[in-house]
């Protein structure tokens, strides 16, 4: 789960990271008032949605008087933020977080990630943080100091220390900056996070160093032991039918293809994906119906499906295990009756009580096509939206 920079911000103050002073505003009246309470300019006007590259977009504006912070949040509340995490669609923005300026001297980039492939939580850091992290990260990778931690033991000293000097901090900043690391480790840790970062980390002409921005990532997993984390969810950021899946369980993610797929077992529905293109055509969506659905979810994901205006066919590919054939089967007739499916179905299904699954769809009266493997479900369903 994502949350926007101001709630990120709220966390880092609980944790005493610093960041500097400002609020959220959704109008324009906001804005003003709350630039007014900070009391001098420039004050910096930043469109809150979840994505990066907001700067490049149009997103953040400087402001020196009350009057311009009104101009600069007229212009931003309401816009459609296009950058390249949003895609050519855009993102609506809705409200904008006002906050002083400050001196900057440098800007630097922090952030705390999982890496599977050590079991490890890693520091990333580098002193060409900013907007154009990512082609530092492309380009030049050994401007990124990368310190791993044991989460058996956690962050000692000697992490911080190797970040702060691999960083070049001036000596006055590096006690600040190891104090603000480990409450940034500490915060990754206690929410489950999957990722904390600051881009940019900027060192003051004061030598203070200051998350100017703030973003974070949760472990949705881990969301039933951070209640008070699911309040800050933003609904109107989410794709709605990525919404309504989560209402019933069920694990889709949108993409903009024309081939649905409904699939049991995420290892499966990636292999299902790969196989369709593979095949010629694109998948619409990731749905992973899990291994203890019912029929009544497999309606729900058939309706979230077929919801999607782009889908010309719809992939069903289930191995029947802890998910049976029969209940797969049932599932399909009884959405198709409450739905109305009007797009080709391919089905392929092996596993606990296939036959009776076969016997229920044959009884249907239902206008599907069978497959005898995945390539030929593949296939089959390629010749149908490609036609």
């Amino acid at each position: 789960m994502k949350i926007h920079e101001y709630q990120a911000k709220e966390l880092f103050r609980d944790f005493k990271i610093p960041v500097p002073d400002g609020g959220v505003a959704f109008n324009v009246e906001e804005a003003q008032s709350t630039a007014e309470k900070l009391g001098s300019f420039p004050v910096v006007v930043k469109a809150q949605i979840h994505a990066g590259g907001r700067g490049k977009g149009g997103g953040v504006k400087l402001a020196q008087s009350a009057e311009e912070v009104k101009q600069v949040a007229g212009s931003i509340i309401g816009m459609n933020l296009v950058t390249h995490q949003t895609g050519s669609e855009g993102r609506l923005v809705k409200k904008v977080l006002v906050e002083e300026g400050l001196n900057i001297a440098k800007e630097l980039y922090l952030s705390i990630i999982t890496d599977r492939a050590t079991a490890m939580n890693v520091i990333m850091a580098s002193e060409a943080g900013g907007m154009d992290i990512e082609a530092v990260a492309a380009e030049t990778p050994e401007k990124i100091i990368k310190v791993f931690i044991d989460p058996t033991i956690g962050i000692q000293s000697y992490h911080c220390r190797q970040a702060a000097f691999g960083l070049n901090l001036p000596a006055a900043a590096r006690k600040p900056f190891m104090a603000m690391l480990a409450a940034l480790y500490q915060l990754f840790v206690t929410y489950d996070c999957s990722l904390t970062e600051i881009n940019p980390l900027v060192l003051t002409a004061e030598d203070n160093v200051i998350a100017l921005d703030a973003k974070i990532n949760f472990d949705d997993n881990a969301l039933f032991r951070h209640k008070d984390i699911l309040e800050y969810r933003d609904l109107d950021e989410e794709d709605p039918l990525e919404v309504e899946a989560s209402k019933y369980n069920l694990n889709y993610i949108k993409l903009d293809g024309n081939v649905g797929n409904m699939v049991n077992g995420a290892g499966l529905a990636m292999a299902t994906m790969d196989i369709i293109k593979l095949a010629g055509a694109e998948p619409a969506n990731f749905l992973d119906v899990g291994g203890g659905a019912s029929s009544e979810m497999v309606e729900n994901g058939f309706r979230i499906i077929l919801s999607d205006k782009n889908v010309k066919g719809i992939l069903i590919n289930i191995f029947g295990g802890i998910l049976r054939c029969d209940v797969l089967a049932e599932g399909v007739v009884q959405a198709a009756k409450n739905t109305g499916i009007d797009v080709p179905v391919v089905v392929r299904m092996e596993g606990t009580n296939v036959e009776e699954g076969r016997k229920i769809l044959a009884a249907s009266g239902l206008n599907l096509t069978t497959a005898v493997d995945l390539k030929d479900a593949a296939h089959k369903v390629s010749q149908i939206v490609t036609a």
